[in-house]
């Protein structure tokens, strides 16, 4: 079993478990502000920061984007679980009224943020686009701890998994619309800078003006003296946390290497005609796919009470897409393929997402914990083109690449037999 840190008897709202289910308005309201911060993450490295460095650097263009999206990605991994420490310790008061510790953190991610890609768009050097990219990551991490933390915060175990299922959708579906944005709605780059920062300020503002922010008593605030110290979670005193990351930490590595070049596999291997047309409806069924699946399985597995077999059924959907891609490279297998890919990660994002606020280890750090599993989350960005780029190369190509992929996918999925807190 986890062992948690115990707490006062009487805990103040900010920190007591919540009860009251929470309403559509609200779930409507935090699913804007999360499809706000993931067009904010995706379309810049998607499209704007491609193209951006183009015109910069033609000529050296692979490697610059690799160094600016590289060093955004380790600010990414950093920001986020300070800020959620951060968050967890806010205790603010204008006039006589005392502000919540969530919502300060959203607004400004999102106004600062949104300053940083204005600033972006006006970039001429690739020293200036990395460090205008790291700005924005900063403040969009900022806000997607604070966002993350809400669930746990305000949403009762027995929702959680179907709220988690609509919180998951805007990362896919925050990609396609910030693409169509920039790309059908407006034109050039900078102008497709000016577009996002607007979106992201317009669909996550609400969310903090409208909705309920408990104030957290000083009394019970985490002490700021061996914040960074606590940013490890010991494996040992809470285990089921351990585990818990550990199976996102491969999932998501396999999503990585199963979506990461097919753009390549399509050109090199199903040798597509028009493979950035077919790029684009493999993301459109694979956004299809999570969107049919996520919320239903969430409020099943609320229903049900259980988690863990919905998280196995999900690795085993997305292994076979995986072993598809290995054992047939056509056309037709792709698309099948990324159906399942994206009705099985569908799955496995809202109803890991549950399980994960199940097994926090104290309601005083829940940001910065969240934030802890958020490097399960980026570091396989970081990590996927290393291990699957010698994969491609020297080992096997496509076929030993999505044979990796299942088998790391099923792994990751397994592994959560090991948690034990949670049925």
């Amino acid at each position: 079993m986890t062992t948690v840190d115990p707490m006062p008897a009487s805990l103040p709202a900010a920190l007591a478990e919540p009860t009251v289910p929470v309403r559509r308005g609200w779930i409507a309201l935090l699913f804007a502000a999360n499809l706000g911060v993931w067009m904010a993450f995706f379309t810049p490295i998607q499209v704007l920061l491609p193209q951006q460095i183009e015109q910069i650097a033609p000529t050296d263009k692979e490697t610059m984007l690799a160094v600016v999206t590289g060093v955004g990605a380790l600010a990414a991994v950093l920001a986020n679980p300070l800020a959620g420490a951060l968050s967890d310790r806010t205790c603010l008061r204008l006039g006589r009224w005392e502000l919540g510790r969530r919502h300060v953190w959203t607004v400004g991610g999102a106004l600062i943020g949104a300053l940083a890609l204005v600033l972006l768009a006006q970039a001429r050097t690739v020293a200036a686009v990395t460090v205008g990219w790291v700005a924005a990551q900063v403040c969009f991490n900022a806000m997607l701890a604070s966002l993350t933390a809400a669930v746990p915060d305000r949403v009762p175990v027995a929702q959680r998994g179907g709220v988690s299922g609509w919180v998951g959708i805007p990362q896919a579906l925050g990609l396609v619309l910030g693409v169509v944005l920039v790309t059908a709605v407006v034109t050039g780059n900078a102008a497709g800078y000016y577009a996002i920062a607007a979106a992201v300020v317009l669909l996550a503002v609400p969310f903090a003006l409208r909705t309920t922010d408990d104030p957290l008593p000083r009394t019970h605030r985490p002490a700021l003296r061996g914040m960074l110290a606590g940013m490890w979670v010991s494996p040992r005193r809470h285990p089921d946390f351990g585990w818990a990351w550990i199976t996102r930490f491969l999932v998501q590595l396999g999503n990585a290497f199963g979506t990461l070049y097919l753009l390549y596999f399509l050109t090199d291997e199903v040798r597509l005609a028009d493979p950035d047309t077919g790029l684009l409806v493999l993301i459109l069924l694979y956004t299809a796919g999570l969107m049919a699946t996520t919320v239903i399985a969430g409020r099943l597995s609320d229903r049900s009470g259980r988690r863990k077999v919905f998280v196995i059924a999900a690795g085993m959907v997305m292994a076979v897409a995986a072993l598809l891609l290995a054992a047939a490279p056509t056309w037709p297998t792709a698309i099948v393929a990324a159906l399942l890919l994206g009705a099985g990660y569908g799955v496995y994002l809202s109803v890991d997402a549950a399980l994960i606020t199940q097994v926090l280890p104290r309601a005083t750090d829940r940001a910065k914990d969240l934030g802890v599993i958020n490097i399960a989350n980026s570091a396989p960005q970081v990590l996927g083109p290393a291990i699957a780029a010698p994969i491609v190369v020297y080992l096997g190509g496509y076929p030993a690449l999505y044979a990796t992929t299942a088998a790391v996918t099923v792994l990751g999925s397994v592994l959560v037999l090991k948690i034990r807190s949670v049925p």
